[in-house]
């Protein structure tokens, strides 16, 4: 059975796209630590990188170049200033030289060595295959983006952190893991947190935690104070801005914490929290269109769902909350998330936004139907509930940019999450007919059945039917 972290499920990194930009990113480090471990680092003079398959197809649009060149040139998503990213991309492409692993310059020039190939290769729909040149010779190696920031190997899964470890309570279903929590008498934060202090130690724990939730309130707190258009030519205006304008009220602020206080203040009527939840979740997928940082969750094209209905929670639902239920919903939400991972997939471009949109929907309903005192058995429920109403659905990005409908999506996703977690408070897990591992296993066989053209391909749907001309 694998064992997959909470934080393999809400991965710290830049956008626009977990598996166009920060899977390649990943590939790109791992790339330099074979020719470290061949010894051949330091012979290196050049590099090509082949795109396949959808990452080639929409690696424009989701900076799949972008990613490959910060990766080689030693950058660290998690922790490189934003800012950073044009001045390095910049320097690239008019030096046509890499500083490669940070180390030494050698000859790249982007329109030449990296190459967009249309086809697929078998093992997966996002490949890639890096080319380092040393001595009359070359050394290659292909990776797979498999969503949610995880690379693979053709047959080798040993690149990926979350096999490598042994947590006490194994589970690769829900059924599994309710059967944990009925014989330990706890809920399913808590048997996650136990599986966690596998791996590290409480205080490193409660800190990562803090540090995805601060980094998700940072997002939101940026998209909501940030106006203008989108990079990428469709010329998207930010609604966040205006949104969060009209509903923010007097009261003042002037950092994330206070912002939430402020917030608190706010009215809450229906409208007001629909608008509220939607406002979060698109201030959250404008940064991350915009190639700032977010939190795979577990997508970043689905990463503004969870922190949106982790927000309401806090401003609307329950106002003494504070970290032990920010913790308790992030480690709920991972659970679930790692379920999907297990039995079907979290990458769009082998199941369509179902994988991204409709696993986030779900992850975010099952933590907040905990945290409103459900009980294992509705958590999972809520969870059948949300994702049962996404299946089916498509990725067809218009001009491959994480942007339209995704932003959008996102919106939907928190609200359906919300409505689902209420849902399931109310009814009893004995009378629910479709348990959450059956919509799981009918997830995968819709990935199985959809067609590559709504796969994130931009070859059918919106991607087809709008294009940049009409926008």
């Amino acid at each position: 059975m694998d064992c997959i972290s909470v934080f393999d499920m809400l991965k710290i990194g830049v956008g626009p796209s977990s598996s166009h930009t920060l899977g390649p990113w990943r590939a790109a480090e791992a790339f330099l630590k074979e020719l470290e471990a061949a010894s051949l680092f330091n012979k290196i003079t050049h590099v090509r990188v082949d795109l396949y398959g959808s990452l080639s197809l929409t690696g424009k649009g989701h900076a799949t170049d972008y990613a490959v060149m910060l990766g080689l040139n030693g950058a660290d998503p998690e922790y490189i200033p934003i800012e950073d990213i044009s001045t390095i991309i910049n320097t690239i492409n008019s030096d046509k030289k890499l500083n490669f692993g940070n180390k030494f310059l050698i000859d790249f020039d982007p329109k030449t060595d990296i190459v967009f190939n249309r086809e697929f290769l078998d093992f997966h729909a996002n490949g890639m295959m890096f080319t380092a040149f040393y001595e009359d010779e070359e050394f290659t190696s292909t990776f797979f983006s498999i969503g949610g920031g995880f690379i693979t190997k053709e047959n080798d899964d040993s690149i990926n952190e979350d096999v490598t470890c042994s947590f006490p309570y194994l589970f690769n279903t829900s059924t599994e893991l309710l059967e944990f929590c009925d014989r330990e008498n706890k809920i399913i934060s808590e048997i996650m947190f136990e599986n966690e202090k596998s791996i590290r130690t409480e205080t490193e724990i409660h800190d990562e935690l803090m540090r995805v939730w601060n980094t998700m309130l940072e997002c939101m707190y940026i998209g909501c104070h940030t106006e203008g258009v989108l990079p990428g030519g469709l010329n998207v205006k930010r609604r966040a801005y205006d949104m969060h304008k009209n509903l923010v009220g007097t009261t003042p602020y002037s950092n994330p914490q206070e912002w939430i206080s402020s917030i608190r203040k706010t009215k809450v009527y229906f409208r007001q929290i629909l608008k509220w939840v939607s406002c979060f979740a698109l201030a959250v997928n404008e940064v991350n269109a915009s190639l700032g940082r977010v939190v795979t969750a577990p997508t970043n094209g689905s990463a503004g769902v969870i922190p949106a209905v982790l927000m309401y929670y806090l401003v609307i639902e329950n106002h003494k909350a504070g970290q032990k239920e920010i913790e308790q919903f992030l480690t709920t939400a991972g659970v679930i998330g790692s379920i999907f991972k297990k039995g079907a997939t979290i990458s769009a471009a082998m199941g369509g936004c179902q994988a991204e949109i409709g696993v986030s929907s779900a992850m975010a309903a099952a933590a907040l139907c905990e945290l409103m005192g459900g009980t294992p058995a509705q958590v999972t429920i809520a969870a059948e509930i949300a994702m049962e109403h996404h299946l089916g659905l498509t990725c067809d990005p218009i001009a491959g940019l994480v942007q339209i409908p995704c932003i959008e999506r996102n919106t939907m996703g928190a609200i359906k999450a919300i409505n689902a977690a209420e849902l399931a408070l109310d009814t009893d897990p004995l009378n629910a007919k479709v348990p959450l591992d059956k919509v799981v296993n009918t997830m995968w066989e819709t990935a199985k059945d959809m067609n590559n053209k709504y796969k994130e391909t931009s070859e059918g749907g919106l991607a087809v039917a709008v294009n940049i001309a009409d926008c």
